[in-house]
């Protein structure tokens, strides 16, 4: 078992002081102690609403959603306006999309998409939408966003389409996606049709390779580098070498300059197991690259000298909450890490340290800030939180599997106010011009005005669905892009859009 560490450490009381009396302030530092979701709520410590400025996307010369949650912080989520009445405008393909797979030693039909299965949105010169979205069919589909017809053919892999895919941020016409077949793909889109330019095999592409050989985290570019974690419990720099040939048409020559294990003895003897994949979208931030696995670390490791062209690198933040972290980290401004971690082996550790925290790279004897328990049971026997947490101005949402969506001050862990859902609950918050949306598995996608933290979410509207919402939606100019365990991806608008 590693060192211990206090459920969460009165960082957060300071401010509390500032804006109450003494007496609550000294109440409210001794239930912090305990866990946030039994403090006092700290209203009165958040600015008054006006206009929040939300994170840039990856992509800077042209418009679009191009990764899982945008960005390199995976804090970005799309642009408005949100649908204010919104309808079902198109459901996309005529036959339902699935295929048969198996797991273990048993053979299931899986439909739709899954988790977390956002859709890419480019926004391409002549004013055409193109939504890009892999799925259960295998297949990654590429689909206009108006009509959600095919712009170009699928792209078939041999296995599932899990997780969400990325579209080149720097205007290549690239696409790098991973498929339940073991492979991650760099592919072409610049042909008449998709075309595997390079892929890499995660059972022959480590000396160890732990767990699984799937890829459900959404790659990330920075410079000329591609950055991913596998299922196979290895972390990946790629150089890519992009460029174009004579015939104008996108080359790449792939060099793979580091394989990182995201795993060490330590970490396996806690566990006592081999669970140690990386199903999260990695985050990246001044040189350091952020991630989990299914054990739980949570680790930096700075790869600024690779990605100058060098070959060292090293582990610079290592924390470990006890228990599987699939949902992506997510940093803020000043570096801080939010994470949201499943409560399933039910050890020590997870107990002690919470499901729901802040983080603070910075501090190696003792990073936790604050954390709130998640420990109530919502999908397959655990609890805690598949869904990756979304920040908007002073506030950090999460959502756990049992249901509850929680409005959280960022900087006190207080819980601000809370929601309750259908379970289970595995898609990830997004909140654009103050409307946090999100699914669930009855079927319903919901939004909230929550443009003022200081009052009770007021919900706008809730739309139903015959199957199981667990991808996150893409949110583009009046329209929402995402997928259901039914079979299909719809595009969602008002009326008259």
């Amino acid at each position: 078992m590693a060192a211990s560490h206090p459920v969460i450490t009165p960082r957060g009381a300071l401010a509390l002081a500032l804006v109450t009396a003494v007496v609550v302030a000294l109440v409210g530092f001794a239930l912090l102690r305990r866990g946030g979701d039994e403090g006092i709520r700290s209203e009165a410590s958040l600015p008054p609403p006006g206009e929040v400025k939300t994170p840039a996307p990856a992509n800077r010369s042209f418009d679009g959603l191009t990764t899982f949650r945008g960005n390199d912080s995976r804090s970005y989520y799309g642009e408005g306006p949100v649908p204010q009445n919104p309808v079902i405008r198109w459901r996309q393909p005529a036959e339902k999309m699935c295929m048969s797979s198996l797991v273990g030693i048993e053979r299931d039909e899986w439909c739709g998409t899954g988790w977390t299965g956002q859709p890419n949105v480019i926004a391409h010169d002549d004013g055409s939408i193109e939504v890009r979205e892999g799925a259960y069919d295998g297949a990654y589909h590429f689909v206009d966003g108006l009509t959600g017809l095919p712009v170009r053919p699928p792209l078939q892999t041999r296995d599932l389409a899990k997780g969400s895919a990325t579209s080149d941020p720097d205007g290549f016409p690239l696409y790098y996606a991973g498929s339940r077949d073991n492979y991650l793909r760099v592919v072409a889109v610049d042909r008449s049709e998709p075309r595997v330019l390079w892929q890499l095999n995660g059972d022959t592409s480590v000396p160890r390779p732990l767990r699984n050989n799937d890829w459900d985290g959404a790659p990330l570019v920075v410079d000329d580098y591609l950055l991913e974690g596998g299922e196979n419990g290895w972390f990946y720099v790629i150089r890519l070498n992009r460029a174009y040939d004579g015939k104008g048409l996108v080359t790449v020559a792939p060099e793979v300059v580091a394989t990182i294990p995201g795993f060490d003895d330590r970490l396996l003897a806690d566990l006592g197991d081999r669970e140690v994949s990386i199903e999260n979208s990695v985050a990246f931030r001044d040189g350091i690259v952020f991630f989990a696995n299914s054990g739980g670390l949570v680790q930096g490791w700075d790869i600024s000298d690779l990605l100058a062209g060098g070959s060292g690198y090293g582990q610079v933040f290592r924390y470990w909450v006890g228990d599987d972290v699939d949902a992506s980290l997510v940093l803020d401004g000043q570096g801080f890490i939010y994470v949201a971690a499943e409560y399933q082996r039910f050890n020590d550790r997870s107990r002690e340290v919470g499901q729901l925290m802040k983080l603070d790279p910075s501090s190696t004897d003792d990073p936790l800030v604050w954390s709130i328990p998640a420990k109530e049971i919502g999908f397959e026997g655990a609890g805690g939180s598949w869904s990756t947490p979304a920040l908007y101005g002073p506030v950090v949402y999460f959502a756990t599997a049992a249901g509850r969506v929680l409005q959280v001050a960022r900087d006190t862990g207080q819980i601000l106010h809370e929601l309750q859902i259908g379970t289970p609950s595995i898609a990830s918050p997004v909140v654009v011009d103050g409307v946090l949306i999100l699914g669930d598995c009855t079927g319903d996608v919901y939004a909230w005005d929550v443009a003022d933290p200081r009052l009770e979410p007021a919900l706008l509207w809730k739309l139903h669905f015959n199957a199981c919402v667990e991808s996150t939606p893409a949110v583009w100019n009046g329209w929402l892009y995402f997928g259901t365990r039914g079979g299909y991806l719809y595009g969602v608008a008002d009326a008259g859009t």
